[in-house]
């Protein structure tokens, strides 16, 4: 059996094809999340609720069907002790979303969010695993366009290895022809009154249970049209599926790398040294500045606060303040450096120019670096220190004071896609 093409399933007006849904009817959701997940492990709580990428499953799922054009109003099963547990996973709201708390089997919690709809009377309603967290756009495009007033909808996929049938000694009793074989998935689309009726006869019927809403809806006598599925619409069944999708999302994180800048200048004054870079220089005048005035830590702990939106380093350690008078400047950087791993940041590279006639910087490099490589508690190789002169022009070729820029480079935890 062949799908039906793409081509006939596409809407060649996406937008008309949105609003002529919602417009007939529209379509709802049901989000199935009331199980407790137990094949997954029971230590770690429902699976619904853990988390991909930073945000639980749940979450996950439920985005795809609030951002989709077509989709109006949805309604979650959960179960009756999870309440806390979901609103914390998903946040606010819209009004269109509400909740039900499910029964004993997927097969009532699908029921109870059926007659939860009553009300509204959708056109079609799609029902889907809460733990199926890759579904796409297309994929409930596909389902919903599939959707007739008599018919419904199952994203499938062929099965593609072979079939044995076992003994009960655990022996191979035969090979099974595969042709016309299909992986089930959700979202299953069926006209809304249909399968709310089949549903509801299936409860009386005295107790028969059945494995998915589409096998509900061949025991009504519902036709049910094969749509194309998605290998990555899988359901998160096992702790190895959570696994693999945490290393899924890993992959598809967007790099977060980040770079600040810092700038400082300071004025001689009389003196016997000067600080750069956290070490004392001897030197025939001194810095002029409310703490130690080491220029290359004030821009450097500028830089560091500028790769997460920090301020700057008077906003931390303000110069009318007096406690930071004659202050050690690694203070400052520390403190920025504490902000940046605070916000899950790694120190990848810090790069400071000191531009100067003198003193000498070349034979005090290692010195710094080392003091550097303490205050950051990164490797020196991640460390460059540089020196250059203003070529006798204006106030620092007049030697009337230092400047020093700084660069930090920063990564960041990536931004996962929905």
């Amino acid at each position: 059996m062949c799908f039906e093409s793409l081509a006939m399933l596409a809407w060649r007006n996406y937008g008309c094809g949105m609003r002529n849904e919602l417009e007939n009817g529209g379509v709802a959701a049901v989000i199935v999340a009331a199980g407790r997940g137990e094949r997954a492990g029971k230590a770690e709580g429902p699976k619904q609720y853990r988390t991909l990428g930073g945000k639980a499953i749940i979450a996950r799922t439920l985005h795809h069907f609030l951002n989709h054009p077509a989709i109006g109003q949805i309604v979650v099963a959960i179960h009756k002790d999870d309440e806390a547990l979901f609103a914390d996973a998903v946040g606010p709201l819209p009004e269109r979303v509400s909740i039900v708390f499910g029964g004993a089997t997927r097969q009532e919690s699908v029921l109870l969010a059926l007659r939860a709809l009553s009300s509204a009377n959708p056109a079609k309603v799609l029902i889907h695993d809460g733990v199926r967290p890759f579904i796409s756009a297309d994929l409930i495009d596909r389902v919903v366009s599939g959707v007739s007033p008599e018919s419904g909808a199952l994203p499938v996929l062929p099965v593609v290895e072979t079939l044995k049938r076992g003994t009960p000694a655990g022996y191979v009793a035969e090979t099974l022809d595969r042709s016309g074989i299909y992986a089930a998935q959700t979202p299953q689309g069926f006209p809304f009154s249909a399968i709310l009726t089949a549903h509801e006869k299936a409860h009386s019927s005295g107790g028969k249970e059945f494995t998915d809403d589409a096998s509900i809806a061949e025991w009504a006598g519902i036709p049910v049209r094969l749509v194309e599925g998605e290998p990555d619409n899988i359901k998160l069944t096992w702790a190895r599926d959570i696994e693999m999708a945490q290393q899924r999302m890993a992959a598809l994180a967007f790099p977060d790398v980040r770079t600040g800048n810092g700038y400082d200048v300071h004025s001689f004054e009389e003196g016997d040294h000067v600080t750069l870079c956290g070490v004392d220089i001897p030197h025939p005048k001194r810095l002029n500045g409310h703490s130690d005035a080491d220029v290359a830590l004030h821009a450097l702990t500028d830089a560091l606060l500028a790769t997460c939106g920090a301020g700057d380093i008077g906003t931390h350690f303000p110069p009318s303040d007096p406690q930071w008078r004659g202050a050690a400047s690694r203070i400052f950087v520390e403190h920025a450096a504490k902000i940046v791993r605070a916000k899950g940041g790694r120190i990848a590279n810090v790069d400071i120019t000191l531009i100067s006639e003198a003193p000498k910087i070349g034979p005090h490099r290692t010195a710094m670096t080392e003091a550097l490589r303490q205050m950051l508690n990164i490797s020196a190789d991640r460390i460059s220190i540089k020196a250059t002169t203003n070529e006798k022009l204006g106030f620092i070729g007049r030697e009337e004071g230092i400047a020093a820029i700084a660069t930090a480079s920063v990564i960041y935890p990536g931004e996962t896609p929905e």
